[in-house]
């Protein structure tokens, strides 16, 4: 029997880096942790999109007004990329991750967008891709705000279950 490549090997195969462990912007205290394990749980705080070096990455500002849908799905990707550096950071190992329990996207959207749902498919897809159907599959809200911290796009907050 072939053994399942691990998750490190997946994202290698689909092209993909995780950026550097996210950075609080210059000035901004944030006085809590991205991940928090308790038993076979980890919470994981509410990440935006982070660039390659772990700040901010744009565009920033609301979907259906300065971001298209398309934005909005890439942001969302993101935002499931620093999650997955975070993860990295505290468990050591991604395969650690048994699988994921639920997920909450916030959407910042212009007055009259109802898409949140096809912005959130952005961290979903992608972490079906990573983690497969079995594992991967998750709870999920998605919802639109009138704003979001620093205009980003796209906050996603999550919790998976721990191997072991």
């Amino acid at each position: 029997m072939i053994p399942e490549p691990t998750i490190e090997a997946r994202l290698q195969a689909l092209g993909l880096t995780l950026p550097a462990h996210p950075q609080a912007p210059p000035g901004m205290r944030l006085p809590f942790r991205w991940v928090r394990v308790l038993g076979k749980r980890a919470c994981i705080s509410g990440h935006g999109p982070f660039g390659p070096d772990g700040t901010l990455a744009g565009p920033f500002g609301k979907v259906g007004a300065e971001l298209s849908l398309e934005q909005g799905y890439r942001a969302a990707r993101l935002c499931g990329l620093a999650i997955l550096s975070s993860l990295k950071v505290e468990l050591g190992d991604l395969d650690r991750v048994a699988a994921w329990v639920r997920v909450f996207g916030m959407v910042n959207v212009a007055a009259g967008f109802t898409q949140m749902p096809q912005v959130i498919n952005g961290f979903s897809d992608l972490i079906l891709e990573v983690y497969g159907p079995e594992r991967g599959q998750h709870a999920r809200s998605a919802v639109g705000m009138g704003g979001l911290p620093l205009n980003i796009p796209v906050e996603i907050e999550a919790e998976v279950e721990l191997v072991g």
